[in-house]
């Protein structure tokens, strides 16, 4: 079994850590859109004291239509994630869709995410594995979080032992999603630190027709409860203007209001630790 805490670059999640944030915009659009995003988090994790990394994908391989703006691409995006990390000093990630993505990814990341869809591709896990990395895996809107014991253990097996679950939400029906906070505890009982994502769990999938919709209204009460709950970390996408993004805008956090959330939910935090 994985330890009950993952070292994720220089910091540690887990019981008994710090609160542990992800938090990017969804796709990579440009460098200097990214480098000022990431500019603007590491300064709000310096002044709150948080651990946060640095996430946004290169590739956005799961879009609703085939006409939909999917990224920069592998070689681009690592380039830039590799800018933002010795810029910034946060540590970054992104996901992976395709095994063979994975050791590049390593070798620029500090964190390698599976996408939820693609939860329980074997190889998949198995290449993220053996990067050396530690690995987020969001947990597949269609599974149990009991069932996510097996893909810890293909992970496992495979050589990692830094470990991260990340509950998103529920299929319920056609185009809707919920949450059940009883996950968090339950993925927690696999002796992994489990992240919440607060945005992806407010996704609409098809609800615009040709792309996704969302209602980021519900970001804040959704994390609240996973902070009451007592999740290990938050996953957050986040944007200077989100209706201008080209993936995921309803679903996004405005930058402006990004630092007086987290503040909001730190408070919460250090109210639930205190009751342990």
């Amino acid at each position: 079994m994985p330890q009950n805490f993952a070292q994720v670059g220089p910091y540690q999640c887990g019981k008994g850590h710090p609160l542990l944030l992800i938090a990017g915009p969804c796709v990579l659009e440009s460098e200097s859109l990214t480098l000022a995003i990431a500019e603007r988090l590491a300064e709000i994790a310096e002044r709150l004291k948080v651990q946060l990394v640095f996430k946004a994908s290169f590739d956005k391989a799961n879009r609703t239509s085939i006409d939909s703006f999917r990224g920069l691409g592998l070689d681009a995006g690592m380039a830039i994630l590799t800018k933002v990390r010795e810029t910034t000093g946060l540590p970054v990630t992104t996901d992976i869709h395709e095994s063979y993505q994975a050791s590049p990814v390593g070798e620029a990341c500090d964190l390698i995410q599976i996408p939820a869809f693609l939860a329980r591709q074997t190889d998949l896990l198995v290449a993220a594995a053996r990067t050396g990395k530690a690995v987020n895996v969001k947990k597949g809107q269609f599974l149990a979080p009991w069932d996510m014991r097996h893909v810890v253990g293909k992970l496992v097996a495979s050589g990692c032992s830094n470990v991260l679950l990340c509950e998103r939400g529920t299929f319920f029906g056609y185009g809707r999603l919920v949450n059940d906070m009883r996950a968090i505890p339950q993925l927690q009982e696999l002796e992994a630190p489990v992240i919440f994502d607060a945005t992806h769990s407010v996704q609409e999938p098809g609800g615009l027709g040709a792309t996704t919709g969302g209602n980021r209204a519900m970001v804040e009460p959704l994390a609240r409860a996973a902070v009451a709950v007592g999740a290990d970390g938050l996953f957050f996408e986040t944007h200077p203007d989100p209706a201008s993004s080209p993936s995921d805008g309803p679903n996004m956090i405005p930058l402006d209001e990004f630092s007086p959330l987290i503040e909001r939910l730190l408070k919460l935090r250090a109210t639930v630790e205190t009751l342990r």
